[in-house]
């Protein structure tokens, strides 16, 4: 990583690495894959879906930043998290906040497919709108989706098929210790960069906040006409992918502003989610008691 931490690089890549693999294998735990016949059958709520958090989220990014003429570094931190979709952490927010149990995990994977293709499109884009020469390699960008994503869910999801007894065990186990791991990463990450969120500055901060706001609006609004699906586009809409937008810095040899920028993403797009996903979470509890 660009930016030298108080916390070890090595630590905190252990830490997620273990996070991502322990929430993820619980998640594919809890799928039955029969039941993505719901999804097959609702191909138009998909595609909207799928324009939300891969076009929709880019375009606004590139409204906001024009809008508020922020320096370019930053600039294109923001855009660079914007085309980086499918954030292991989202499915796990979702499902917790009330998203569609089915719809949410198709949407998912789903977006974890399509990242290989439409990042280096977006970036193709990029290129000609900053006159810039990035590129990054699908086959970085596929084995950085599959083991931290693919890999444990479909490991989860083959348990509960061939050893169900055994998932039906494993499963709170894992859950506690994925929500264990995800404390201490969060704890980890905020003494690492702490410094580089405050000095990011009250315009980036505002950026980051309402390209975020505004990607929830519109997963929300494309994600009906049911409550559970409308809460699971919002926030895979929202919940941006660092570890794509990393993988692209690093390969290009990115200013340290510009991973400055996405790690601050990070941080302030997280909080901006939770008004949201407590909103949702209780409105799902109100419902499931009616």
């Amino acid at each position: 990583m660009p930016i030298d931490g108080l916390v070890p690089g090595w630590i905190l890549s252990i830490v997620a690495a273990a996070t991502l693999f322990a929430v993820m294998f619980y998640l594919g735990l809890a799928i039955v894959p029969g039941e993505f016949r719901w999804v097959v059958r609702r191909p138009v709520l998909l595609l909207k879906a799928l324009f939300a958090v891969l076009v929709a989220v880019p375009v606004l990014a590139l409204v906001v930043t024009r809008a508020l003429d922020l320096p370019r570094a930053v600039d294109i931190g923001i855009v660079l998290m914007a085309i980086s979709p499918g954030a292991p952490v989202a499915l796990r927010r979702s499902m917790g906040a009330g998203g569609h149990r089915t719809f949410a995990p198709a949407l998912q994977i789903a977006v974890a497919l399509l990242a290989v293709v439409s990042m280096p499109l977006s970036i193709a884009v990029l290129n000609e709108y900053y006159s810039g020469q990035a590129v990054v390699d699908p086959q970085h960008l596929a084995r950085q989706v599959f083991f931290a994503q693919l890999f444990p869910l479909a490991l989860g999801m083959a348990m509960r098929r061939l050893a169900s007894a055994a998932a039906a065990w494993l499963e709170p186990r894992l859950r506690r210790l994925g929500s264990v791991l995800l404390i201490v990463l969060l704890v980890l990450v905020l003494i690492d960069i702490w410094q580089v969120v405050l000095g990011a500055g009250w315009r980036a901060a505002l950026a980051i906040v309402l390209v975020t706001a505004l990607a929830l609006g519109v997963g929300h609004l494309l994600g009906g006409p049911e409550p559970a699906t409308r809460t699971a586009t919002a926030i895979c809409s929202a919940a941006r992918n660092p570890g794509l937008a990393l993988l692209v810095a690093t390969l290009n040899h990115a200013p340290p502003a510009i991973t400055a920028t996405v790690l601050a993403y990070l941080v302030i797009a997280a909080v901006t989610l939770i008004p949201y996903v407590f909103w949702r979470r209780r409105a799902a509890t109100v419902q499931g008691g009616d």
